[in-house]
């Protein structure tokens, strides 16, 4: 696990699996995020999911672990990756744009390029 980001990433509309459950629960009481980040009953549903459950059926349990989930991921996050997910990844999209624009086609690739986003994210903090 590297930053921040739990083993078997979910995709959108997977539901959780228990093993990713336990995965962030783990991940996130070494890193002292379990109590802080959780409120009691987030603490206890999750708790009792891992104790209780084999298979997550029901759709409105998955949707309240999965913002379970989502919320730990967040708070587990660097400083650094936030600063490139939310800075550096508009940058690269609007200077994808400008330059596609100006006829630079294969420029569409920067907008998912990580490594443009980090670059992008590090030049404007150095500003």
């Amino acid at each position: 696990m590297r930053e921040g980001r739990l083993e078997g990433n979910r995709e959108l509309g997977d539901s959780p699996s228990i093993r990713m459950l336990a995965q962030a629960k783990k991940a996130s009481l070494r890193r002292g995020v379990w109590f802080r980040a959780l409120n009691r009953v987030e603490r206890a549903l999750a708790d009792l999911t891992l104790q209780c459950v084999d298979n997550i059926k029901s759709g409105r349990l998955a949707k309240l672990l999965t913002a379970i989930m989502d919320k730990l991921q967040s708070a587990m996050e660097s400083v650094f990756v936030r600063l490139v997910r939310t800075i550096g990844v508009s940058l690269a999209e609007k200077v994808s744009r400008v330059a596609v624009r100006w006829g630079n086609v294969s420029a569409k690739k920067w907008a998912s390029d990580f490594s443009f986003a980090v670059f992008l994210a590090v030049a404007h903090t150095n500003k």
